[in-house]
């Protein structure tokens, strides 16, 4: 690999956050690497976006391919057919009442968009949200976003009609499961009748597993308590798989381990392998009552490279079986932090599902632990294994390999992990 000369980064604006100063030259499978050759082993994923591994061949082939014939056609002016082939293949994977798609740039417009969507169709107001949800950085999502105080610091006032209640994060109110789920679904009925009313709710999102809030899965029992809710009352369930989805956590998307569906579907990380793109689905039913010209974009659903690729990150999820790859590695992870669990106190808990999975720091009397959480993430990364922070409180660690990973890999990675929290 020839060297290149590494970039100064002054000129990058300094509201980004940086968990590394590597500049990477070269990807492939899980791997990053920078222009000396060192090999950096990528379990951020780019946060959940490589599902495919960095630069899989079908999907660079089909950007390619797509580059050498179209590389943009403005919606509202035209039809690109990479883009209609998208929805086809999208209408493949989801339920079967869900047969309709918008496309859009990124997780936050897709949010945007859903609630849009919801408060047309329904002629309602108001929304519902849960304790750390991470919906996007723009108006309306930021005001939808409880999982850390920096992503709305000085920003206030934000839009209003958006109200919050409370997840089932089972090991941070340190009851058993059904006592948590218990106490979430009394509070969620608390907030319905005291802060915002069935017929002026057009919606309720969720994070099937939060993010940015800790890696936390919702559980079964609460997911479908919502799904009744929502019948009862006229109200949309909106499931945001933003992180979760294109075989993240063992299933395609994240609901189905609940066997539920949801009103409307949020897509956007996994599916484009890299390229921004993002997506809502809805049926047909509540798409036509969105009318038409109140909502678009520019590029949403225009770019032919970022939909040839989307259609390749598809095929190959099912071509290759990586869901299954998924539930495989994802359980012998679990596996593997579980032993060490036991071994080293200061994790108390982990949990997840496929790989999408969590180590949470405390300290000996249960509160978060920060700083061992921060000192744990810097000794894998100077061992060149890239974790990401995560939690409202910053203590927890988030595992997302790329969905390529291979046995060894997981191995390999855990062994750094192990070899970190001896030095700690």
């Amino acid at each position: 690999m020839a060297p290149q000369t590494i970039q100064s980064t002054e000129l990058l604006s300094p509201v980004w956050t940086h968990l590394t100063h590597v500049q990477p030259v070269k990807g492939q499978g899980i791997y990053l690497y920078d222009d000396q050759g060192n090999q950096y082993t990528d379990f951020t994923s780019g946060i959940g976006v490589i599902n495919t591994g960095h630069c899989h061949p079908k999907v660079v082939e089909a950007i390619k391919q797509q580059a050498e014939q179209l590389l943009f056609g403005q919606m509202n002016c035209v039809i690109p057919p990479a883009t209609v082939r998208l929805a086809a293949l999208l209408n493949e994977v989801t339920p079967p009442h869900i047969d309709r798609f918008f496309f859009a740039n990124s997780g936050a417009e897709a949010t945007e968009g859903c609630v849009k969507l919801a408060k047309a169709a329904t002629g309602r107001q108001n929304v519902i949200v849960f304790q750390g949800s991470f919906h996007g950085r723009t108006h309306l999502a930021m005001a939808m976003t409880t999982s850390k105080t920096v992503y709305r610091h000085k920003y206030q006032p934000l839009p209003g009609g958006i109200f919050v209640a409370p997840f089932p994060y089972t090991y941070y109110y340190g009851w058993d499961e059904e006592t948590t789920i218990d106490f979430c679904i009394k509070q969620l009925d608390l907030v319905l009748q005291g802060q915002t009313a069935p017929d002026e709710t057009a919606a309720i999102i969720i994070e099937p597993i939060l993010g940015e809030g800790g890696y936390v899965p919702a559980p079964a029992r609460f997911l479908q308590h919502l799904r009744k809710i929502c019948d009862e009352h006229g109200i949309l369930l909106i499931i945001d798989e933003v992180q979760s989805g294109f075989g993240r956590t063992g299933n395609f998307f994240c609901y189905q381990h609940s066997g539920i569906e949801p009103d409307i579907l949020v897509m956007a990380k996994g599916l484009g392998s890299g390229l921004p793109i993002s997506a809502i689905g809805a049926s047909k039913e509540l798409m036509e009552k969105w009318t038409p010209g109140t909502h678009g974009g520019t590029y949403g659903g225009g770019s032919a490279i970022a939909s040839a690729a989307a259609c390749a990150t598809i095929e190959t999820i099912r071509e290759e079986a990586l869901v299954g790859n998924a539930a495989d590695r994802g359980r012998q992870l679990m596996e593997g932090l579980r032993q060490l669990q036991s071994q080293y106190p200061v994790i108390g808990d982990v949990r997840g599902k496929g790989l999408m999975v969590a180590t949470e720091f405390t300290t000996s009397d249960g509160k978060p632990d920060a700083e061992t959480a921060a000192e744990v993430l810097k000794a894998c990364l100077d061992a060149r294994l890239l974790l990401l922070l995560c939690g409202t409180y910053k203590n927890v660690l988030r595992w997302i390999p790329p969905l390529v990973v291979e046995e060894l890999q997981i191995k390999e990675a855990l062994s750094v992990f192990e070899k970190t929290l001896d030095k700690i």
